[in-house]
C-alpha cells in the first residue's frame, strides 16, 4: 500500500445550538447555509463513516481500511473494529443540551456498544463570560439531581466555570456536561454517538418532547451519569522551542493524546510518529504538508488523517495546528 494523507468527506450537523463560527471565524469553505454546529472530521461512527475523498483511495470507506490495513493505518499491533478517535468542530453559538456520554462499562451495559465516550474539548474562541457546565457537586445525589434535571435548575446540582480560547477541559464518560453560548471548540473523543440528554428539546430541530419521553431521557440519563466523575481544565501556554514553535500538550488520557503546535511565523519543521495522527489546521493560512514524495495542502479548518505507516511529515507554512492521536 502506497499511504498518503487521506482527506476524508466530512457530516455537517445543523442542530439549533450551532451558528456560523466555523465559516466566519475559522475559515472553512463550502459549508451549507443556515446555522452549523458540528462538523465530524474524522469519524467512523455508524452511519457517519467518512469516505476518503481523493488520491488513489478516494471512495474508501475509513472502516474499510481500519478492517484490512490495522497496523499500517494506526498503528502497529493495533486492532479493532473502528478506528478509535472521532474528531469534531463544534460552535456552540448557544448552550449545548445538558447531556452524558457512558464511560465503557455503562456503554456495554445498557448500550449494547464497545466503548463509551470520554472526550476532551480545546477552545479555539469564546466570548466574554463563556463558561461550561460539567460534573455533578460533591453534594448532590441522585434524587436531587433528577429533581433538579427535569426543572431545567442544572446550576443547582452542576459545576459552572469559566473557559477562554487556549484550555482545554477533559471530561471523561459519564460526566453530565455542556458548554455554551458563544464558545467554539475543537472536539477529541473515543468513537461514539451514545448519549442522554435532560432537554425538552429535540437538538436537531428544536421540536418538544413529549413529557413521558422527557422523564425516560432523564431516567436513562441517570442510569449512565457518574456522580463522582469530573471535568480537567490544562490551558495551551507553552514558551516557543529553539526553531521558534510552541508545542502544547494540551491533553493526555488513556484514549487519546492532543498537541497544538503554532509558530507565529512561516517554519518548515517535521513530527515523527508511530501511531496515525489527525492533523486540523486553526491557523489563518493553509498549510503544506509533506509526506515522502507527496506534498499537498491542508486549507483552514481542514483535517487530514495520517497513517502511522507514513511515520513522519514534515508542515509548513504559519502553523497553528491540532495533532490528536492515540497513547503511544
Amino acid at each position: 500500500m502506497e499511504w498518503y494523507p487521506l482527506r476524508l468527506s466530512t457530516s455537517v450537523k445543523q442542530h439549533v445550538f450551532g451558528g456560523r463560527a466555523v465559516a466566519d471565524v475559522l475559515g472553512r469553505s463550502g459549508l451549507p447555509e443556515g446555522p452549523v454546529a458540528e462538523t465530524w472530521e474524522v469519524s467512523d461512527v455508524d452511519g457517519e463513516v467518512g469516505v476518503v475523498a481523493d488520491g488513489p483511495l478516494a471512495g474508501t470507506p475509513l472502516r474499510d481500511l481500519v478492517r484490512e490495513h490495522p497496523g499500517e493505518l494506526v498503528g502497529p499491533g493495533w486492532s479493532g473494529s473502528r478506528f478509535p478517535i472521532l474528531t469534531k468542530l463544534i460552535d456552540g453559538h448557544r448552550a449545548l443540551p445538558v447531556h452524558v456520554h457512558a464511560d465503557d462499562a455503562a456503554a456495554r451495559e445498557f448500550e449494547g456498544q464497545e466503548n463509551g465516550k470520554t472526550e476532551a474539548w480545546h477552545v479555539l474562541a469564546a466570548g466574554p463570560g463563556a463558561t461550561a457546565l460539567a460534573g455533578v457537586r460533591p453534594d448532590v445525589g441522585p434524587e436531587r439531581l433528577r429533581e433538579a434535571l427535569l426543572a431545567q435548575d442544572f446550576d443547582a446540582v452542576l459545576e459552572r466555570f469559566p473557559v477562554a480560547a487556549g484550555d482545554t477541559v477533559y471530561v471523561p464518560g459519564g460526566t453530565v456536561h455542556s458548554f455554551g453560548p458563544d464558545t467554539l471548540v475543537y472536539e477529541i473523543e473515543q468513537t461514539s454517538d451514545t448519549q442522554q440528554h435532560a432537554m425538552p428539546y429535540e437538538m436537531q430541530d428544536g421540536s418538544p418532547v413529549p413529557e413521558q419521553q422527557r422523564r425516560e431521557n432523564v431516567e436513562a440519563l441517570l442510569r449512565e451519569a457518574r456522580l463522582d466523575a469530573r471535568a480537567s481544565i490544562t490551558d495551551s501556554t507553552v514558551p516557543a522551542d529553539d526553531d521558534g514553535v510552541r508545542r502544547a500538550l494540551c491533553c493526555q488520557g488513556p484514549y487519546f493524546v492532543l498537541r497544538r503546535w503554532r509558530s507565529g511565523h512561516p517554519v518548515r519543521v517535521r513530527r515523527e510518529f508511530g501511531t496515525a495522527q489527525v492533523l486540523t489546521n486553526i491557523g489563518r493560512a493553509p498549510v503544506a504538508v509533506h509526506a515522502g514524495a507527496w506534498s499537498g495542502e491542508l486549507a483552514r479548518a481542514s483535517t487530514f488523517l495520517l497513517p502511522a505507516a507514513l511515520g513522519a511529515v514534515e508542515v509548513e507554512g504559519e502553523l497553528d495546528l491540532l495533532w490528536g492521536h492515540l497513547p503511544s
